[in-house]
């Protein structure tokens, strides 16, 4: 089964996060798809990867642009796998598609969101019964990530 880690954001913001956990990603030689739950927030986090650190370049398209298979990370809205990614990314309560084609997923959720939260209970119970292995991640007040359960 898929390997699912569940990140808790207490501290940083997903848009400050996200993009480190996608370059690790990149690094292991995996491409990664991030899905979010609107084209809007899809469309935000395209600009955010585009800015986020003037030092670096992370390769990435959307899943409505022209090479999608392509990208080592792909943005989209859907349950679709177009760039054949390891490891997947569900962000701001996205409901998670089949992850079995998948080495890894994980779920971020923002810990100032009742929604959020409650989605990443309902998720976290929806994902054991299907028998993935589940990680529970804190982020701590250093921004690192502590293995909670």
């Amino acid at each position: 089964m898929t390997e699912v880690l569940f990140y808790h954001l207490t501290v940083s913001t997903l848009e400050e996060a996200l993009p480190g956990l996608l370059e690790r990603s990149v690094a292991r030689g995996w491409r990664a798809v991030v899905q979010t739950a609107s084209e809007e927030r899809r469309n935000a986090l395209d600009t955010t990867l585009w800015t986020y650190k003037d030092e670096s370049f992370l390769a990435h398209g959307l899943d409505t642009e022209p090479g999608a298979q392509e990208q080592p990370v792909l943005l989209t809205t859907g349950p679709d796998n177009a760039n054949g990614a390891q490891v997947r990314f569900l962000v701001d309560g996205a409901r998670p598609p089949e992850l079995s084609a998948y080495e890894r997923a994980v779920l971020m959720f923002d810990g100032h969101d009742d929604e959020q939260v409650s989605a990443a209970r309902s998720h976290w119970r929806e994902l054991k019964e299907q028998g993935h292995e589940l990680t529970y991640w804190q982020q701590t007040d250093d921004r690192r990530w502590e293995r909670k359960a």
